[in-house]
């Protein structure tokens, strides 16, 4: 018979949002695979779990892929977790999970915490549809996507990116000039010590954030219908 392969959510920030059930089928597993063995570590030595560790990430060779899948084949449960939330949002493991489907081995999803919807539930925007940016592009892309945001439906429409502390402003000031001085919601470090929720509008928080700002960045805006 087959293993199991299991997509566990983990902790974005506090160690200790983590679901019973994870943690169960954590201590039950064969092996664990995540993108940074380091941060998986850390969380197994929290709850005193001894597994073997391995890593998995966009870099890992067909050759990898398949030694997972001969485990499967052969009984073994294995465990996929990433870095930090849910798998495969913004992170490696797509690849797995389609190899997993196409051999017939049986995927199985815990869900947990995740950065995205914890940001648009604290965010305070209603709406009935909301679109997952991932990692905000640089310079010229970042402009582009941001003027077919523009120049697309705009009715209520959500949009949640992750961004880089140095390139914050940047952005801000590229959505100001591009999509105005929109209503904007920040959240830094969520759910660890130092976390922080701002919410207004963009020159604002181009104001709040330009002595610098530190952490992880989930950034909320919400684009009107101006026509």
């Amino acid at each position: 018979m087959y293993g199991k392969l299991y997509i566990i959510g983990t902790p974005i920030g506090n160690i200790e949002d983590i679901t019973l059930r994870a943690l169960e089928i954590l201590k039950k597993v064969d092996l664990i695979l995540s993108e940074d063995t380091r941060r998986v570590l850390k969380l197994l030595n929290y709850y005193s779990i001894s597994k073997p560790v391995d890593s998995f990430n966009e870099h890992s060779s067909l050759k990898k892929k398949e030694k997972i899948i001969e485990k499967l084949k052969n009984g073994e449960n294995v465990a996929y977790v990433s870095d930090a939330g849910m798998p495969v949002i913004a992170d490696p493991g797509t690849d797995l999970i389609n190899l997993c489907h196409e051999n017939n081995i049986e995927v199985d999803v815990i869900p947990g915490p995740s950065a995205v919807l914890t940001a648009l539930t604290a965010s305070g925007f209603y709406g009935n549809r909301f679109m997952f940016l991932g990692f905000m592009p640089r310079d010229k892309k970042r402009r582009r996507l941001l003027r077919e945001i523009a120049k697309g439906d705009r009715l209520n429409t959500i949009y949640i990116f992750f961004e880089n502390p140095e390139r914050l402003l940047k952005t801000f000031k590229d959505i100001y000039d591009i999509l105005g001085d929109i209503e904007i919601f920040v959240a830094r470090e969520m759910t660890k010590m130092f976390q922080e929720y701002f919410k207004g509008t963009v020159i604002e928080a181009i104001d709040h954030f330009n002595s610098g700002v530190k952490g992880e960045i989930t950034v909320v805006i919400k684009v009107e219908n101006n026509k």
